[in-house]
């Protein structure tokens, strides 16, 4: 059973019809219901582009897999290369700028 009960119908011509439409589907919100819900209460709808956050989990994965081979190594010959170190120490030193550039901008959204 629905925790919705109650209806609330609003009629527009077609013009605005489109342009609901078309803010919708700018948003990528399939659900008119969920996108009319969320404008009547916040009086708008943020679209996020995660693709930094997308980027920096793919690096995240690469060094998490790279510092498995390290340990690999270690417990087998008793040694790492400092080569190996370096390359990691990049690719954090890396993750850690892009992250500050997330919050950066995460933080500019209201």
């Amino acid at each position: 059973m629905s925790v919705r009960k109650h209806w609330i119908n609003v009629r527009v011509n077609p013009e605005e019809l489109a342009r609901i439409r078309e803010k919708q589907k700018e948003l990528g919100i399939r659900n008119t219901g969920a996108y009319m819900r969320k404008m009547a209460m916040d009086g708008y709808c943020v679209n996020l582009d995660l693709s930094d956050v997308a980027q920096v989990s793919i690096l995240l994965r690469r060094c998490s897999n790279n510092l498995n081979q390290y340990a690999k190594r270690a417990n087998e010959s008793g040694s790492i290369y400092a080569e190996d170190i370096r390359d990691l120490q990049r690719r954090l030193d890396e993750l850690w700028e892009m992250q500050k550039l997330i919050l950066k901008r995460l933080s500019g959204i209201r």
